[in-house]
């Protein structure tokens, strides 16, 4: 997009990475420098300066060195011309010229239906095409390019094998018509950059796809709420709702047929009001009996897998909190797991929750789905603890049903019913449910991910505070469903 190429270069300074752009980054160097072992011996020519950046200049000169010398597979390969640079990730000599192999670290099923595989597939072109028609300018011939990504389909069994945990992508049909296009594009492109002043804002449904860095900075002008921000609306729909000039909650309401909890949230944000059905709240809690176990997992989501029967990007269950309340007017109870990192921590935590959690219990989760998702897959990789397993998961409650439906609604829930955006809502200012008051190591979902697999790296002193920051997090959400619970009880008169 001309305005985000723009903002890229003469405003860097407004571009907000989302949380998980860090563990994204992380998993795709891990996941090239895996790729440079697809072909056998190969030189990787990166060179970087005393401040970390990249020395493009070395790089072009290591390049041209490597294809001089008859170097057979080229990492990061190197070239510039018309104003315009790339590495290309791996570039193999072959029959006619030069393979070119663009390696993302997405996954991707070889068996999953076509549609699906073109949508992946499709995210990539423009940028292969922009490789390929580069590196011809600089006279290297093209003789295939390729796109390499995760096998989804393949399961560790031993030691990891590289050759099948990766899928080769043939991509030269798929990328002739961008190709083509290419010349008019960079055109356009140094037309952009030589603009003094900002190009015209043109949201589009790419914007959604990346997520794009610079998504507040060009929507900064709307007015708060707008119609992006409506709860559970495509975001191909919003767009379409934008162009056609419905961009206000007011515009959204006499023009837009929104759902029921839409329209309830529109009104409610433009009249200050709020929704709170008591009878549907009743109905709900009237479904709950004692003794109640509120659960919570923490999941890593490795792009390589890691652990014996695991996929790429498989979620693993590391970690869980449980408070629970026996009987009503009773304390509450605190119980807790958390894996050794470095090791498969499924059955140990597996073992954990079947002593902590009777069968026929009343479980309570928010979003159930998820917890459900894993104690389906803990039952797979544990079968003789499948039959109680299973059975924790047949007996789940999910705390976000009463938010989802409507019953309960506040303007400052705005366009999401996470914990995260509830919690501050019911409970504004209240310093014992504030994640912001955590250890800075562990704030959220996406810190705890990523630090987990960590720890085995680290000395005692930092594996102790990583390790009390974890359970302090994952206890905090526990604790936190507690309180949205007490919370609906007061809301219809049952506390």
């Amino acid at each position: 997009m001309p305005q985000t190429l723009w903002l890229k270069v003469h405003k860097p300074e407004t571009a907000v990475l989302d949380p998980g752009v860090q563990t994204r980054f992380a998993a795709g160097t891990e996941v090239g420098r895996l790729a440079q072992d697809l072909f056998g011996p190969s030189v990787d020519v990166t060179v970087r300066r005393a401040d970390g950046g990249l020395d493009l200049a070395a790089m072009l000169a290591r390049t041209k060195e490597c294809l001089s010398s008859g170097v057979e597979v080229i990492c990061e390969a190197s070239f510039a011309a018309d104003g315009f640079f790339c590495s290309a990730d791996i570039l193999r000599r072959e029959k006619g010229g030069f393979g070119l192999y663009e390696v993302k670290s997405f996954s991707y099923s070889p068996s999953s239906p076509q549609k699906d595989q073109e949508k992946k597939r499709d995210s990539y072109v423009q940028d292969i095409a922009c490789q390929k028609w580069l590196l011809e300018r600089c006279g290297i011939p093209v003789a295939g390019a390729n796109l390499v990504c995760l096998n989804a389909d393949y399961v560790r069994e031993g030691s990891l094998d590289v050759q099948k945990l990766f899928t080769i992508i043939p991509m030269d049909e798929a990328i002739a018509a961008e190709y083509a296009a290419v010349p008019e594009r960079a055109a356009e492109a140094r037309r952009v950059l030589a603009l003094r002043d900002e190009p015209e804002m043109a949201l589009s449904e790419r914007c959604h796809a990346y997520p794009c860095a610079f998504w507040q900075y060009c929507t900064r002008d709307l007015p708060q709420p707008n119609v992006f921000d409506l709860y559970r609306m495509d975001f191909a729909d919003k767009i379409c709702a934008w162009q056609e000039g419905v961009v206000s909650f007011e515009d959204a309401l006499d023009r837009l047929r929104l759902t029921p909890v839409q329209r309830m949230q529109a009104e409610c944000a433009l009249h200050g009001g709020e929704r709170i059905d008591r009878e549907g709240i009743a109905r709900f809690l009237g479904g709950l009996s004692y003794p109640l176990y509120f659960l919570d997992f923490e999941t890593m989501q490795p792009a390589v897998p890691l652990f014996e029967r695991t996929k790429p990007y498989q979620q693993i269950p590391f970690q869980y909190s449980l408070h629970i309340a026996e009987r009503e007017g009773a304390g509450l109870q605190h119980r807790e797991f958390l894996g050794e990192s470095g090791t498969d921590p499924r059955r140990p935590l597996a073992e954990s929750l079947c002593r902590d959690i009777p069968q026929d219990a009343c479980v309570l989760a928010y979003n159930k789905d998820f917890e459900c998702r894993m104690l389906k897959e803990l039952a797979g990789a544990c079968p003789d603890l499948a039959e109680h397993l299973m059975d924790i998961r047949a007996n789940i409650r999910d705390l976000l049903e009463p938010f989802q439906k409507g019953l309960y609604y506040l303007p400052a829930m705005g366009s999401s019913f996470s914990i995260k955006s509830v919690l501050p809502a019911l409970f504004p200012n209240d310093k014992e449910l504030d994640y912001h008051g955590l250890d800075e190591l562990v704030q959220n979902g996406g810190q705890a991910m990523e630090i987990f697999p960590r720890i085995q790296g680290m000395g005692a002193e930092e594996a102790r505070r990583v390790r009390e920051a974890l359970l302090a997090y994952c206890r905090l959400d526990t604790l936190a469903m507690v309180k949205v619970w007490e919370k609906l009880k007061q809301a219809c008169g049952m506390a």
